[in-house]
């Protein structure tokens, strides 16, 4: 049997660790809230690079054992404290769909909606390029129309027909595409399925900026 979890999340606003927060929150699980300073670049303290050494958010301690990356962070704690609904089990007919979504949300998406995040908002504009602008945002698009057409057609959820931590991964990257104001031309199906997510108790904590 697990103990009772002790487990402290380094957090910052708007960034991936809303995915494991969210996680939390639907879980129920008790956790402690550490806050990064996200605003210079690397993020926090010198301190804060005996936790993730590139100085990145999010990164869990859990009762010394640490660990970053957001998606695989929740796996982990799906795996430890579960079960849980929020995870799809090997021997559930979506099972094969869910491990695809849940790293979409990351893998597949995080190159064209960096790139569009970076050459519409982040960057100084004299550095902003437009023609990688234009090519991100149509592979974005791209993106939001599989998404459509084979995450979400006839489906509320992306699969197992329950909120699952594949839709916490791929609405994360939504999120920021609503961020930078690069949402509102997605297909219907994205942009209703965004606001039904976002619709949760639990989101408005985990996204809560203060």
């Amino acid at each position: 049997m697990v103990d009772t979890p002790n487990l402290r999340l380094y957090h910052a606003p708007r960034t991936r660790s809303i995915r494991v927060r969210w996680l939390l929150e639907e879980m129920g699980l008790p956790y402690t809230l550490e806050a990064v300073a996200f605003a210079q670049r690397p993020a926090g303290d010198e301190a804060y690079a005996d936790i993730h050494p590139l100085r990145k958010v999010p990164a869990l301690d859990d009762d010394g054992r640490v660990m970053f990356e957001s998606v695989a962070i929740m796996q982990y704690i799906m795996g430890r404290y579960g079960p849980t609904d929020l995870d799809v089990r090997p021997d559930e007919a979506d099972y094969h769909l869910y491990l695809q979504w849940l790293h979409f949300g990351e893998s597949g998406m995080i190159m064209p909606v960096s790139l569009l995040l970076a050459h519409t908002m982040l960057l100084p504009e004299k550095a902003r390029n437009p023609v990688i602008a234009k090519s991100a945002k149509s592979d974005t698009q791209k993106a939001l129309t599989m998404l459509a057409e084979h995450g979400l057609k006839n489906r509320d959820f992306l699969v197992a027909d329950r909120f699952t931590a594949a839709d916490i991964s791929v609405v994360y990257m939504l999120f920021l595409l609503k961020l930078i104001k690069q949402l509102d031309d997605a297909p219907e199906a994205v942009k209703t399925y965004f606001e039904r997510m976002t619709g949760r108790p639990s989101w408005a904590v985990a996204s809560a900026i203060d």
